[in-house]
C-alpha cells in the first residue's frame, strides 16, 4: 500500500540542465550505464559505512552489498538496482527535483560556451547530476527507493519533459532501484541494443570494472541439449588498481580508473603509483589532470583524494592527505592501519596522516619537477593549467617553497612567446646582477608599457611578467631564490643609473643633480601631500616625465583592492612620485618654479603630472573631473 501520487514541477534550472543532457550533452549515450552504476556504488559505500557505527544496520541490511542489472526484454526496460543507503522522500525531492548545489547558473553558462561535446559532458560529469542522463535513452524513468533504518519507501516518476510524480511505497527492500523504460534502438540517434547482454557487458568492463561491489547480472544459457538455464553473472573484476603491482597494470587501465573517479574524458597527464611499507603502510595512486576543472578556484570545490582503509571506501574528498593548492590532484590512498571509523576530525590532528600528507606532496611536486626536466612542452601545458593553484602553495606551504619556486613558470622580457623558470632567470642575470627583478600588473601589455620598464627595458635587465592576482601575494612571502632576492621594479630604490656610455654615474653627478633639485622635490612633496608620501628623483625612466613607486614593504594598490574587496579594512597607502630629471617637462617645472615659485599654475601642473603617472601604471584618479578640467584649461592655454 501506498498514498496517492503528488506531482512536482522541476526547479527552472533543472529543466534547463535536463534538457541540455538529453539533447545536447552527451556524445556517447552508453555513459549513463556508468553514471547510474557509480550512483549505486557510492550508496553501497554509504551504506557500509553508517554500518560501522550503527550496529542494527549491520545486522539488518549492510549483508551482500551489490548492483543488480536486470533487463526485462518483454517491458523493455532495464533495471540498475543497488541494496545500498537508499533514499527518503525528502532525498528524492532534494537532489532529483532540485538541483541543491550553488552555482548552477554558472554550470549551466558553461556548458552553453563550451565550444565542443566532450568539454560539455566533463562539465556535467563534475558536476554530480549524471542521473538525468538516463533520460537520453529511457522515455520514461521509475525509481524505487527506501532509506536503510525507515520504514517506507518512496516512488519517483518522470518522462524527463517538466514534472515528475513521487508516492509513498510500503514493502520496499533497502536500497534504490532505477527502471528505465528504453527507447527504441536507433544507431543514428547513438542509441544502442540496451537490452543485450554483451552491450551491457562491454559497457560495464570499460566503465565500471574497477568499481569495488560486485556488479551483477542474470543470463540465460542454452546447454547442448537445448535447455534453458539461469545463472547470475559478476560482470566486474573488483579488483584494487592501487594494490597491483605497477608493472602488472597497464595504461589503458590507469587511464578508465582515473576517469571513472573523477568523471574527466581526457587521460590524466601524470599517474603516480606508489606504495609505503614499515611503520605505517599504505598505498597510493594519484592522478594530475590534463586540463584544470571548470570549478578550481570556486570556493564550493571540493579537494582531496579517495580514503581507503584495507580497500573499505571511508570518505571522499579527505581534505587532511592533501593541502589546498594541490586541490586539483585525483586518486585513491588505502591505509592499512587507520580504525575503520575514523573521521575527518581525527585525521586532521593525526601524526601519520601528516607524514603520509608531506610525502604525498613531496611525491606530487617531484613528478611534475620531472615533467618540467624531462618533457618541456608537457609541462608547459600543466603550469599553464594549474599553474595559479601551485603558486598558492608559496603563500600556504612554507616546508616546500624551495620545491615549488623551482617549479614557477613566468613570462619575461627575455622572450614575448615562452615563459621562463626562475632557474633560467638566474643563469641569464648580466654580470654584476644579485637580484631578480618583477612587476606585477593586470596584462602582459600593462607591464610592458609601464615606466618602471623604461631603464630596466634600455640597459637590457629581465624582468618578469607577473599577472595572476597570486602573484602580488606570493612575491612577498618569498625572500630569495637560491640567494638572490626578488624585487618589484615599482618598489623601492633601484640603482641602475649609468651614463649614456654605460659607466656608472658618480657620487658628484647624484649630488649636482640633487642640489639642481633641492627646491622643487619639497615644494611638491607638500603640494600633493594628499597623494604622496614623498617627491624625489628616479633612476627608472628614460621617456617618461614620471612614474609612482612603493616604498620596499609597501602594499601595492592591486593588493590593497583585493583586501578590500575581502572586507579587510587597511589605511590607505601614499605612495612616492619619481620625477625623470633629463624630461623636459621636468626640466621646465623646475625653471618655472625656481623663477615664479608663486604661480598657482604651477600646482595645476604637479596635478598632472601626479595623474598621467597614476595612468600610466594603470591606477584610478582621484578625481576624475579635475583631472579633465586641468587639462583642457592647460592645453586651451597652450593654443
Amino acid at each position: 500500500m501506498g498514498s496517492s501520487a503528488e506531482t512536482l514541477e522541476f526547479q527552472a534550472e533543472t529543466r534547463q540542465l535536463l534538457r541540455l543532457v538529453i539533447h545536447s550533452i552527451y556524445s556517447n549515450k552508453d555513459i549513463f550505464l556508468r553514471e547510474l552504476i557509480s550512483n549505486a556504488s557510492d550508496a553501497l559505500d554509504k551504506l557500509r559505512l553508517e554500518s560501522l557505527t550503527d550496529a542494527d544496520l549491520a545486522e539488518t541490511d549492510a549483508t551482500d552489498l551489490h548492483i543488480s542489472l536486470e533487463v526485462d526484454p518483454d517491458a523493455r526496460t532495464l533495471t540498475v538496482r543497488d541494496n545500498g543507503i537508499g533514499m527518503t522522500r525528502d532525498d528524492l525531492v532534494d537532489l532529483i527535483g532540485t538541483i541543491a548545489k550553488s552555482g548552477t547558473a554558472g554550470l549551466l553558462e558553461k556548458i552553453k560556451e563550451s565550444k565542443d561535446a566532450t568539454t560539455a559532458e566533463n562539465l556535467i560529469g563534475q558536476f554530480g547530476v549524471g542521473f538525468y542522463s538516463a533520460f537520453m535513452v529511457a522515455d520514461k524513468v521509475t525509481l524505487r527507493t527506501r532509506r536503510a533504518g525507515t520504514d517506507s519507501g518512496t516512488q519517483w516518476e518522470s518522462d524527463g519533459e517538466g514534472t515528475y510524480e513521487i508516492q509513498t511505497v510500503d514493502g520496499l527492500p533497502t536500497g534504490t532501484s532505477v527502471t528505465l523504460h528504453l527507447k527504441a534502438e536507433d544507431s543514428e540517434d547513438g542509441i544502442a541494443d540496451y537490452l543485450s547482454e554483451s552491450k551491457i557487458r562491454q559497457i560495464v568492463k570499460r566503465y565500471s570494472d574497477f568499481i569495488r561491489w560486485p556488479i551483477r547480472m542474470a543470463a540465460e544459457r542454452t546447454d547442448a541439449e537445448g535447455a534453458a538455464t539461469h545463472e547470475i553473472a559478476t560482470l566486474n573484476s573488483m579488483k584494487a588498481l592501487w594494490a597491483r603491482p605497477r608493472s602488472e597494470v597497464t595504461e589503458d587501465e590507469y587511464s578508465e580508473f582515473y576517469q571513472q573517479i573523477s568523471h574527466d574524458w581526457m587521460p590524466p597527464a601524470e599517474t603516480i603509483h606508489m606504495r609505503a611499507e614499515g611503520t605505517f603502510e599504505y598505498e597510493a595512486l594519484l592522478f594530475l589532470p590534463a586540463q584544470a576543472p571548470f570549478d578550481l578556484f570556486s570556493r564550493e570545490t571540493k579537494r582531496g583524494v579517495q580514503l581507503y582503509v584495507k580497500r573499505v571506501f571511508i570518505m571522499d574528498d579527505c581534505e587532511a592527505l592533501m593541502p589546498n593548492y594541490l586541490r586539483f590532484v585525483k586518486g585513491v590512498v588505502d591505509a592499512h592501519d587507520l580504525s575503520l571509523n575514523v573521521s575527518r576530525e581525527i585525521l586532521q590532528h593525526d601524526r601519520q596522516i601528516r607524514g603520509v600528507r608531506r610525502r604525498l606532496v613531496k611525491k606530487v611536486l617531484g613528478a611534475i619537477k620531472t615533467m618540467q626536466s624531462k618533457d618541456t612542452e608537457r609541462y608547459a601545458t600543466l603550469w599553464e593549467q594549474f599553474g595559479r593553484a601551485l603558486k598558492e602553495g608559496l603563500v600556504e606551504d612554507a616546508d616546500n617553497a624551495e620545491a615549488l619556486l623551482e617549479l614557477v613558470s613566468a613570462a619575461s622580457t627575455h622572450d614575448p612567446d615562452r615563459t621562463t623558470t626562475l632557474r633560467e632567470y638566474v643563469q641569464r642575470m648580466k654580470d654584476g646582477q644579485d637580484t631578480i627583478y618583477y612587476l606585477t600588473g593586470e596584462s602582459r601589455a600593462t607591464v610592458e608599457n609601464s615606466p618602471h620598464m623604461e631603464a630596466f627595458a634600455a640597459k637590457g635587465y629581465e624582468v618578469l611578467i607577473l599577472t595572476d592576482p597570486i602573484d602580488e601575494v606570493w612575491v612577498d612571502q618569498v625572500p630569495a631564490f637560491d640567494g638572490h632576492r626578488l624585487q618589484s621594479i615599482a618598489k623601492g630604490q633601484v640603482d641602475l643609473d649609468e651614463s649614456d656610455d654605460g659607466e656608472k654615474a658618480t657620487d658628484a653627478d647624484k649630488a649636482q643633480r640633487e642640489q639642481d633639485f633641492a627646491a622643487l622635490l619639497p615644494w611638491l612633496t607638500t603640494t600633493l601631500s594628499d597623494h604622496v608620501k614623498q617627491v624625489r628623483l628616479s633612476s627608472r625612466l628614460t621617456t617618461s616625465a614620471a612614474c609612482i613607486v612603493g616604498d620596499a614593504h609597501d602594499v601595492t594598490p592591486t593588493l590593497e583592492k583585493m583586501y578590500r574587496a575581502m572586507g579587510q579594512q587597511i589605511p590607505p597607502v601614499k605612495r612616492i612620485l619619481e620625477l625623470n630629471p633629463t624630461h623636459p617637462l621636468i626640466a621646465v617645472l623646475r625653471t618655472a618654479h625656481d623663477t615664479k615659485a608663486d604661480d598657482p599654475a604651477l600646482a595645476e601642473i604637479a596635478e598632472l603630472i601626479y595623474g598621467s603617472a597614476l595612468l600610466a601604471e594603470g591606477g584610478d584618479l582621484p578625481d576624475p573631473a579635475r583631472f579633465t578640467r586641468l587639462l583642457t584649461d592647460r592645453l586651451t592655454s597652450t593654443l
